[in-house]
């Protein structure tokens, strides 16, 4: 193995040694700690060792050209930045938009909460103009700071995003989540991520590529932008993002996931396996990540009309509910036979029923649905739909057909021609749009719709919320209507899940004060297949 100083993927200094007794205790005695990783035959230490390393590995270990730039950066480090009084003149929050917009109090305070901090979540509510207030800000940063403006973003916002820069008469860099810039100029950057929820995943090359350039010497400043930055109600998925932003919980992710995540080792395929899945000290996560995290909900900034979900239970008649009896009894036996052949795993049948439970139910809900829409329609409404499957959203276009051509909004539809359905359905060219939660869920507005229905529910409340509130919205003409079609003990599982996922991500961007009392999945679903 050759000795060798280099960036690794995240950010941090690799430092690739064989087994030497003494190097490795010198390694062990470096602050700020660093730590061995198996998997990558390497030691790993952050950017403020690079010192400590240089002094000890001097003249024994060569440095690879890409971290002798960063390590060079790191010894030229770029001007202080103006005082926060002078950034907040510089973002001139009183002034109207070209577009003759004003930003709303609640932007305005946003606005003056990121430009005191150079690393911020801001996780507020979708529909509160997040991108708005980032992009004031960082106007900001650029008049006074002479530095560059990259927003990370999916590709089917950049439009807006572009949108949004030319009514402030703002220069940007556009980057998509799959496609991130490996470097950053020498003169200084300000980096805005949307749907920063995209790496809650530690180990995606997406999140690794986030906290490259989080930890790059020329950045100046990063705000994430999400409204769900804890999707499944789990801590781990907040880690990466706390990581990015430099909060001192995430740098040390044993102890985080130990007093945060449950984080424990337990016996699984005859090996130990360490587990972080969990919630715990919820109410302490919210206290400490307060400064650095900020979430407000539409009603505390806004007064928009009222948003009600209702429940719609879906009866089948006794020949359907034997044809779905008989379909899922084909899906369970086709399971276990392959889980018998080694094929899939036979620990995992009981989430791979539940998957196969909601595809059928979806189809069974068809008529009902058709029947919800069309009544509305025929009434005069705008309606948004949303389903998890493709196969479901075009059965609905075609059989709405006679009543309303409706648009379709899913990720089978190329990212440039997502903009004008949306744009279709905003003008009243049609009252239907038909989407999944994957593709109209992100980004788009559509507060024309007075009615949403959700065919079924997603597994996390993150994405039933962001669906709602892509018709409750700043703009709207009258009250939302969201209707959630529920079809026996399989929905209702479904959807106390996303009631248990709520609570917890409330106690943590929120002000609940309760302790909660959640059951695994798989013994919920159990139980439910030994009672059908």
């Amino acid at each position: 193995m050759c000795c060798r100083l280099r960036l690794g993927a995240s950010g941090r200094i690799e430092v690739v040694s064989p087994y030497d007794a003494v190097t490795w205790a010198q390694l062990r005695a470096i602050r700020p700690r660093g730590q061995w990783r198996q998997a990558a035959k390497c030691w790993e230490f952050p950017l403020e060792a690079a010192l400590a390393l240089a002094q000890l590995l001097a003249g024994r270990f060569p440095i690879e050209p890409e971290l002798q730039q960063w390590l060079t950066w790191l010894r030229q480090p770029l001007p202080p930045l103006p005082p926060h009084r002078d950034l907040v003149a510089a973002a001139q929050l009183e002034l109207p938009l070209a577009d003759g917009r004003s930003l709303y109090a609640h932007q305005r305070a946003a606005v003056r909460w990121l430009l005191a901090r150079r690393g911020a979540l801001l996780a507020d509510a979708m529909g509160l103009g997040k991108t708005l207030s980032a992009l004031v800000a960082a106007r900001a940063m650029v008049r006074l700071a002479d530095c560059r403006l990259l927003v990370l973003a999916p590709v089917g916002l950049h439009g807006h995003w572009r949108a949004e820069a030319a009514a402030l008469g703002l220069r940007l860099e556009l980057h998509s989540w799959a496609s991130p810039p490996l470097e950053l100029p020498p003169a200084g950057t300000v980096l805005i991520a949307d749907e920063a929820h995209y790496a809650q995943n530690a180990h995606t090359r997406r999140s690794l590529a986030l906290l490259r350039l989080a930890r790059h010497p020329r950045l100046r400043a990063i705000w994430l932008l999400t409204g769900t930055p804890m999707k499944n109600g789990r801590p781990a998925q907040l880690l990466p993002l706390l990581a990015a932003i430099d909060h001192p919980l995430a740098r040390d992710q044993r102890a985080f996931e130990e007093l945060f995540c449950q984080g424990h080792w337990r016996q699984q395929g005859g090996r130990l396996r360490w587990q972080a899945d969990g919630a715990s000290h919820l109410e302490e996560l919210q206290r400490l990540t307060r400064p650095l995290l900020l979430h407000r909900r539409k009603q505390d900034c806004l007064d928009l009309p009222p948003k009600r979900r209702c429940l719609l239970p879906v009866e089948l008649s006794e020949a359907e509910g034997l044809g779905f009896q008989h379909r899922l009894e084909r899906v369970v036996d086709d399971y276990r036979r392959r889980a018998a052949l080694g094929e899939v795993r036979r620990d995992a049948e009981a989430l791979a029923v539940l998957t196969a439970l909601r595809r059928i139910a979806s189809d069974y809900k068809l008529s009902a649905t058709c029947d919800l829409v069309g009544e509305l329609l025929r009434q005069g409404e705008a309606v948004v739909v949303f389903s998890s499957f493709l196969h479901t959203a075009g059965m609905l276009q075609r059989q709405l057909a006679p009543i309303a051509a409706g648009c379709l909004l899913t990720g089978a539809l190329a990212p440039a021609l997502r903009q004008p359905q949306v744009d279709r359905f905003q003008a009243g060219e049609t009252p239907l749009l038909i989407a999944t939660y994957g593709t109209g869920g992100l980004g788009f507005t559509l507060h024309r719709a007075r009615h949403v229905v959700l065919v079924e529910r997603p597994w996390t409340p993150g994405d039933a919320e962001q669906a709602e509130d892509r018709c409750h919205r700043i703009g709207m003409a009258g009250s939302l209507s969201c209707h959630w079609l529920q079809l026996g003990v399989v929905d209702q599982l479904v959807d106390g899940l996303i009631a248990s996922k709520a609570e917890r991500i409330e106690l943590v961007l929120g002000a609940k004060r309760r302790q909660l009392q959640r059951r695994q999945l798989p013994e919920m679903v159990r139980e439910l297949l030994a009672q059908w």
